[in-house]
């Protein structure tokens, strides 16, 4: 049993203590929020302790491994703390905004970065697993071309949105990774941002934007991402070689359809959000957290890989700006440069 703290108790520190209280491998025993009531609320449900002082999550005896959930500026010290303590890390993405400040944190855990993992959970939803380990065999030949569509609802507030990182750090960052668990290194990236929601530019983002990823084997990823559809939370992803291709569509609340003279084969929208979408996700990413406390093994993904999915954070941010493509590079002093 991997007793487990949890600091943040926000949105997703609340989606985090319900895996944790569901898990059988997994008991909650502590939950940290400077808000206090938060921290006591989400404690309470699942018979867990609260405190207001994150440094009590790394004092403690009985946590074994801490899930990070707080705001993006507050990873790397929460990491490097509990790293410190000796305990194992789960931390929501990004690691950080700046990959210096991220290289800060390598530094700071030398010797340990295997007692970190990054939570891209997309790479543990079943069906992109599946598409992957397919890929992975061979059934389509060698990987061509990688097609990934991912639009929210609606917008958050442009109160978050400024400070965000911006729509490539934020939001594009999980596909980054998808890009590269499929495609593995990429070397260049092509992104043009739109402008289509006057109070998310006035708060200096974009809202929708398409980036081309070229790998070093020469495939080519695509991602579209949009802060609103109307449809619900659209996620598609398509894998293309040269014996086929393999498509994950999206997922409804049930598989009804209904016909007749003003429609045919019509379905329901799509899940609502990311919560639905990836519920099981999340479970299945706190299982490989926990075998690998258990076992000893290095986690994936690593915070290794959330360096890089940042670099190209960093990478589709210039090329928007500049309009032209940047090549890719990993060297903390020139994340990437125009060409």
């Amino acid at each position: 049993m991997v007793n487990i703290a949890i600091i943040g108790a926000g949105r997703i520190g609340a989606v985090h203590a319900a895996t944790v209280a569901s898990h059988p491998g997994a008991r909650l025993v502590l939950v940290a929020d400077p808000f206090g009531e938060n921290a006591a609320t989400v404690a309470a449900r699942y018979g867990a302790r609260s405190t207001t002082q994150v440094a009590e999550v790394f004092a403690a005896p009985d946590v074994d491994a801490v899930i990070i959930g707080s705001p993006t500026a507050t990873h790397v010290d929460h990491i490097i703390s509990a790293v410190g303590a000796g305990k194992a890390v789960l931390c929501e993405k990004p690691v950080d905004l700046s990959v210096v400040r991220v290289d800060e944190c390598l530094a700071a855990i030398a010797g340990h970065e295997s007692s970190v993992m990054i939570g891209f959970n997309r790479r543990f939803d079943p069906t992109f697993a599946e598409v992957h380990d397919r890929v992975r065999d061979g059934e389509i030949g060698a990987l061509e071309q990688l097609t990934i569509i991912s639009r929210d609802p609606a917008a958050p507030p442009a109160s978050y949105i400024a400070g965000s990182g911006g729509i490539f750090r934020d939001m594009t960052i999980h596909d980054f990774d998808t890009a590269r668990f499929f495609l593995g290194d990429i070397v260049s990236v092509s992104a043009v941002g739109q402008h289509l929601d006057a109070a998310i530019e006035r708060a200096g983002d974009f809202d929708a934007a398409v980036v081309t990823l070229t790998a070093a084997s020469g495939a080519v990823a695509t991602i579209i991402n949009s802060r609103h559809c109307a449809s619900g939370y659209d996620q598609r992803l398509e894998a293309f070689g040269p014996r086929g291709a393999l498509e994950a569509v999206n997922h409804l609340a049930t598989s009804v359809r209904s016909s007749g003279r003003g429609q045919s084969s019509a379905a329901g929208p799509y899940l609502d959000f990311f919560l639905a979408r990836y519920a099981e996700a999340y479970q299945l990413e706190l299982s490989h957290f926990i075998d690998c406390v258990t076992s000893g093994l290095a986690p994936s993904p690593s915070i290794f890989d959330g360096r890089a999915a940042l670099v190209l954070a960093d990478a589709a941010t210039l090329s928007a700006s500049i309009g032209e493509r940047v090549a890719v590079t990993t060297a903390p002093e020139l994340i990437a440069t125009a060409r």
